[in-house]
């Protein structure tokens, strides 16, 4: 399975925790509000495992999320049995079912988190795309795009992007025309550079 399609369905779960507001389902829905406590307890355990290495994560430690997980499973399948066809919490429960291996693809692999929150990193493009439209020349477009790479390379490495960026243009203008400036790169960067 691409690890894109891992990644969005990872994401899924916290639409999933969050009342599954994507399908226009109200947040106090008492099928959604059922469900909770299994994604507490999968969350819970995963907040204890994370203090864990990936192999521990899916050995003997990872007897209690899988057990949790076919409880919820089975609870799953049964109140698909219960609902409306056609209603919004049906198509919820049927999205969750038929992507059940790639919802729980973390609990085969310790590398992988219980969700990665994927759409919240892709938001500034998807916002930015929006931007790029005005860019009136190439030039402006591909600076755009160079200032948005060293932004989000600035999260990536957990590097404040205000303050990395004021750095950069405060020591970009005292360097010669082709100096080497791999030490300006985000990865190199750190709050008591010079």
């Amino acid at each position: 399975m691409p690890f894109v399609t891992i990644g969005i369905d990872l994401a899924k779960n916290v639409f999933a925790v969050h009342g599954v507001d994507e399908y226009g389902i109200c947040p106090n829905s008492q099928v959604a509000g059922q469900s909770m406590p299994y994604f507490a307890a999968l969350y819970d355990i995963e907040h204890d495992a994370a203090v864990l290495d990936a192999e521990s994560a899916t050995g003997s430690a990872g007897a209690g999320p899988i057990r949790c997980a076919t409880h919820f499973y089975e609870w799953t399948v049964a109140q698909r049995k219960l609902v409306s066809e056609g209603s919004a919490i049906a198509k919820a429960l049927d999205y969750s079912l038929k992507r059940w291996e790639a919802l729980t693809h973390y609990l085969d692999d310790g590398h992988v988190p219980i969700e990665d929150n994927l759409e919240n990193r892709i938001r500034p493009w998807a916002i930015g795309r929006a931007s790029w439209l005005f860019s009136d020349t190439v030039a402006g477009a591909k600076a755009s795009a160079m200032i948005y790479s060293l932004v989000l390379t600035c999260r990536a490495c957990n590097v404040e992007p205000y303050a990395y960026l004021l750095h950069v243009f405060t020591e970009l203008p005292k360097r010669p025309p082709n100096a080497d400036i791999t030490d300006l790169l985000p990865f190199n960067f750190s709050p008591s550079t010079p």
